[in-house]
């Protein structure tokens, strides 16, 4: 496999130069290798060769980043542990993902139930960095997302998908080298992460990440000026909390300044723009389920920019990735009518993770072009114009982008049902006053003191999935279909 010979190539041929910034303290490729080999030595004695899947905790240290190499290197999968999330939670991943064993950088051990490899005790072992044999259809990793039923459900990513997204990435034209600085901003159990330390490594660039314990728009203004950081991707919301201080924000050195995970407001960009004066500012768009993303925008300076209801286009497909939207019949709609966006190509997985029933529910198969093609449906509800470029209407089902996250509403009501003995809830996303979203939930019961509800939804929902807000509700109002008015229950929270 090419993409992992590159790894070591780039590693290899950077030994001197620094390949993160972590806490203010560098590490060189030099330093990368020798902690990737001790950790691979490890794994080779230690993980069955049966193994494939192996849980990482993410914590945010030099050892949980060659762990994923050496991993890699030894043709295994990383999946992701959160340490900070539910307990319960992990549980369902670990088991659903088959994982015996975990590596741990953490000074104390996480999950002593677990053939667990503390990391940072490995002992140091002659540098090797020849990967294994691998093939296109092993995998790289998985990452769980929010279910509909309460249970996350796991996305397997390919070597293959992860390659051609490579490909199609280095195709968008974004020169970086070893001089390049690039921001890692986002947690290792979202799949943003993947791109922003890959695509440096490949090309011998400097990662800066943020420290868990910082707040993070803050520390991302300071490592752009302080550092002068170079490449950047984040998520639109990030935009939303810098915006107070965008007077102050001067960042000349910013060549390319790219946006992910939610919808990204032109207004907003607009007055970025000034912040980034030399960048060339991007909306790209993609599923983790069609591998980081898979549609790019260029936001143009001082001319038209195509948008609907204020939110820019995302663009045409990339290399490797196929593009259709669909009526309910999966009928091809025509340019300027509506309907679901759904994606095919290279970059696809193979499919959600041992779940038969929400892989049909989600994937189907079309003719298309003389071709029988398997595409995966995306529920964002879209509309394509006649040159070709998509813009974003919304959803079609109930799902929400918090912090970047996707999340199924009906998993935030699952749990909050069961924990109020099946009263009646619904969760509702709405914007706050600074334009991002949060999790609203309304309660079909007279008031009551919702701490224990709060408390019981913090032991199975990470923080980001916990309502910020409970309204309650004597009778849902109902639409003339008879169903529960979601609009009306939205305005409660306007």
């Amino acid at each position: 496999m090419d993409l992992i010979y590159n790894i070591q190539k780039s590693i290899q041929d950077n030994y001197d130069g620094n390949a993160f910034c972590i806490s203010n303290t560098y590490y060189t490729y030099k330093d990368f290798a020798q902690i990737i080999s001790n950790i691979r030595l490890v794994i080779q004695t230690s993980v069955k060769s049966s193994e494939i899947n192996v849980g990482l905790i993410t914590n945010d240290d030099i050892h949980t980043y060659a762990s994923i190499i050496a991993l890699w290197m030894e043709g295994k999968a990383y999946v992701p542990i959160h340490p900070d999330f539910p307990a319960s939670r992990n549980a369902m991943v670990i088991k659903q993902a088959d994982i015996s064993t975990i590596l741990d950088s953490s000074v104390d051990m996480i999950f002593s139930e677990y053939n667990t490899i503390l990391t940072k005790q490995c002992k140091i072992s002659e540098i090797n960095l020849n990967p294994n044999p691998i093939s296109e259809d092993d995998l790289g990793y998985i990452f769980f997302t929010s279910g509909t039923t309460g249970t996350p459900k796991g996305v397997p990513i390919t070597f293959g998908n992860l390659s051609s997204f490579i490909d199609a990435f280095w195709k968008l034209d974004y020169t970086i080298d070893n001089t390049d600085r690039c921001l890692q901003m986002f947690e290792l159990t979202f799949d943003l992460s993947v791109v922003s330390y890959l695509a440096p490594i490949l090309k011998g660039a400097c990662v800066y990440t943020i420290p868990k314990d910082e707040i993070k728009y803050s520390y991302i203004f300071e490592l752009m000026e302080d550092y002068n950081l170079t490449f950047a991707l984040m998520v639109p919301s990030i935009l939303h909390y810098l915006r107070p201080y965008f007077d102050e924000i001067d960042c000349p050195a910013m060549k390319y300044s790219l946006f992910c995970g939610e919808a990204l407001p032109l207004d907003v960009t607009e007055e970025w723009s000034a912040c980034v004066p030399n960048a060339t500012i991007a909306n790209v768009y993609g599923p983790t389920e069609c591998t980081i993303f898979c549609t790019d925008y260029t936001y143009k300076r001082g001319e038209h920019n195509k948008t609907h209801n204020g939110v820019l286009t995302i663009g045409k497909d990339m290399q490797n990735t196929l593009t259709i939207i669909v009526d309910e019949e999966n009928n091809e709609v025509i340019h300027g009518q509506s309907g679901e966006l759904c994606l095919s190509g290279e970059q696809l997985t193979p499919g959600y993770w041992k779940n038969e029933e929400k892989n049909k529910e989600t994937f189907f198969y079309k003719e298309y072009n003389g071709k029988n093609i398997r595409f995966y449906r995306t529920g964002d509800l879209c509309t394509v114009d006649k040159e070709g470029d998509i813009l974003y209407l919304g959803r079609v089902d109930f799902q929400a982008k918090v912090q970047g996250f996707r999340v199924e509403l009906s998993e935030i009501e699952f749990h909050a049902k069961t924990a109020l003995n099946k009263i009646n809830v619904v969760a509702i996303a709405f914007t706050n006053s600074i334009h991002n979203t949060e999790i609203g939930l309304v309660v079909e019961s007279p008031i009551f003191e919702t701490k224990e509800l709060l408390d019981d939804l913090k032991t199975k929902l990470p923080q980001y999935m916990i309502p910020t807000q409970i309204k309650f509700a004597e009778n849902f109002p109902l639409n003339t279909n008879g169903k529960i008015d979601r609009k009306k229950l939205k305005e409660l929270f306007s």
